[in-house]
């Protein structure tokens, strides 16, 4: 890991908050911009999107108001041409219930006038001029993104018509008059929707708005150029958008690339009059006025940002000046003082309340240290002291009770088993009672010895090997062959004969003894022992397990503590000092291992491990 000086990583923290803080600053303004911007853009297409559907039905709608106003007996092409209709068709009712036009079929059968959008067939389309035949021929563009077009050609027209049921002399509905006007590259139809709703806007010599009249997903009249310039007839709209808009019958809003730049758009379905999708009317705007908007604002935002970052660093530089000195004095006195020296003073005259304060209390730092080493110096003396002479009292005691006990153990059970002349019951009993004391004791020093040992650091491991099972395990059985008859208890010893391990066969007899005497003690009369290994390679798992009350989890942690008992009615009957298990844990960790216990449903499992080899 990279070091760095105080003053370095100041004006580095420093430096990073400042970039941090401007770059969030500018980030969010940034978003806030655009997104102030493109959602008022998109705002504006939804509602350009409105107005260019309500001119485009307006437009049918005149289709109408023309047909009712003029003169229909005058020659039909005299009329097309007045009302500027590219066909006008008078029928009877009887024909016009046969029509090809969905329009004059509602007509004709609910007899009032309806206007509408609908798809001339090739077939009517046959019997109009050559010139609405021409406008009718539109090859369909390979578009990117578009859905794919098993048709190279489209053949059909798109048209707004509008149908005028006509009275006879007795006054009822005897024809149906209609006419219409074909969309099919009808470009005076998408500039007046383009002026009316966006003006003359430009940008970059190019109209910041763009209206598209689509048959199905074929743009059939629009003011798109393509990149030669031109309209881009023929061209489709992308897969996503003809799903959303015919399949789905849903308006879509979003920005898209259209044919060679990105607009915000808005694309919305165009209904027949018995409410099936032919097409799509499509309003854009170009998102480069908005980008450039965006930009000018940002550029500005960004040159305050810079200055104001500019000023910060600045102060930076000074305050750090400010703060460095005095920090400096402090780092030399912290590392005389790590050095032993204590006679120091650091000068508390900086420009920073704070730092005359640190400076003060460093001072007063160095004086308490001063005071307290002193009376520490003093009491670890007194403390080495107390140590050695519990120590030496602790191997004393425990010596001089092991001679006197030797001899009183062997007087205690010759009296009572008659050697020194026969005693009466009574007598037996309270000499029983003595030996059971004496027995207990015995352990006890045993134990006081072993800890001694432990304490002064003179626990030494001669190692050794030999099978645990056979020369540990089954000495351990048999030394407390007695207490297990008493306790009418049985000891499984499972241990494969020939599993040998290499440790101190003396310190792995007490772990033994101290375990199998516990698994007696506090197991369960009548109760079986159990005593098996498991050789797990470099390492041999012991475990010692008896019927009992399950040691709680909460007081297993207590178990290999010195002097540590548990507070439970089994433990309160039976004797113990508390440090079994404590000298049992030091001796099987001083050879490397572990161990542990493990409450079963009926009983408690010692676990020990010992290396193999």
């Amino acid at each position: 890991m990279r070091t760095r000086t105080l003053k370095q990583s100041i004006l580095l923290a420093f430096t990073g908050i400042i970039v941090l803080l401007g770059a969030s600053v500018l980030w969010l303004g940034f978003y806030v911009i655009k997104k102030d911007l493109f959602e008022r853009a998109q705002s504006r297409v939804v509602r350009s999107l409105d107005s260019a559907r309500t001119f485009y039905q307006e437009e049918i709608n005149r289709i109408g108001e023309s047909l009712e106003i003029a003169d229909l007996n005058v020659d039909s092409e005299s009329l097309k041409e007045q009302l500027r209709l590219d066909y006008f068709y008078r029928v009877s009712l009887e024909e016009a219930r046969r029509s090809s036009s969905e329009i004059v079929r509602a007509t004709a059968g609910k007899m009032i006038p309806l206007g509408g959008t609908r798809i001339i067939g090739q077939g009517e389309l046959a019997g109009m001029n050559e010139a609405i035949q021409k406008r009718a021929h539109i090859k369909i563009a390979d578009t990117p993104k578009a859905r794919h077009s098993a048709v190279a050609v489209l053949e059909t027209a798109m048209a707004k018509e509008f149908a005028l049921p006509i009275d006879g002399s007795d006054g009822n509905v005897c024809e149906i008059a209609y006419g219409g006007r074909i969309v099919n590259q009808d470009y005076l139809l998408v500039d007046r929707i383009r002026k009316l709703v966006f003006g003359d806007e430009l940008y970059k010599d190019k109209p910041v708005g763009t209206v598209t009249i689509f048959q199905e997903d074929v743009r059939i009249s629009t003011n798109v150029l393509n990149e030669q310039n031109e309209r881009a007839i023929g061209t489709q709209v992308s897969a996503e958008v003809y799903d959303a808009v015919v399949e789905k019958g849903k308006r879509w809003l979003d920005r898209a690339f259209v044919v060679t730049h990105w607009y915000k758009t808005a694309y919305e379905p165009i209904y027949n009059i018995d409410g099936k999708i032919i097409g799509i009317l499509y309003v854009g705007i170009l998102e480069g006025p908005y980008n450039a908007m965006a930009a000018r604002i940002l550029l500005g935002f960004i040159a305050v940002i810079l200055l104001a970052s500019l000023l910060a660093f600045v102060l930076s530089i000074v305050l750090t000046e400010a703060i460095f000195k005095p920090i400096t004095q402090l780092l030399g006195a912290t590392q005389k003082m790590a050095g032993g020296e204590l006679e120091l003073e650091v000068p508390a005259n900086a420009s920073i309340v704070e730092l005359n304060q640190l400076a003060e209390s460093f001072n007063n730092m160095t004086f308490r240290l001063k005071e307290r080493e002193s009376s520490l110096r003093l009491s670890n003396e007194k403390l080495a002291d107390l140590n050695k002479s519990y120590l030496d009292l602790l191997g004393f005691v425990a010596h001089e009770l092991k001679g006197l006990l030797s001899s009183a153990v062997i007087n205690a059970y010759s009296l009572r088993d008659g050697f020194l002349g026969m005693i009466n019951f009574k007598q037996k009993k309270a000499v029983d009672s003595i030996c059971r004391n004496l027995d207990y004791l015995d352990a006890t020093v045993k134990k006081f010895l072993n800890l001694s040992r432990i304490e002064r650091g003179n626990l030494e491991i001669n190692i050794t090997e030999f099978a645990i099972g056979k020369e540990v395990f089954d000495n351990a059985v048999q030394t407390f062959t007695k207490l297990l008859n008493q306790k009418q208890m049985k000891v499984k010893n499972q241990i494969d004969l020939e599993l040998k391990v290499k440790a101190d066969v003396d310190l792995m007899q007490i772990v033994a003894n101290n375990l199998v005497n516990n698994a007696i003690k506090y197991g369960r009369a009548g109760s079986e022992i159990c005593i098996s290994a498991k050789d797990k390679g470099g390492f041999v798992s012991i475990g010692v397990y008896n019927e009992s009350t399950p040691i709680p989890d909460e007081m297993i942690g207590q178990l290999f503590k010195k002097f540590s008992r548990l507070d439970t009615p089994e433990k309160k009957l039976v004797k113990g000092t508390g440090l079994g298990l404590y000298i049992t844990k030091q001796i099987v960790e001083a050879h490397g291992g572990n161990i542990r216990v493990e409450a079963k449903e009926n009983g408690n499992l010692f676990i020990f491990t010992i290396h193999k080899e």
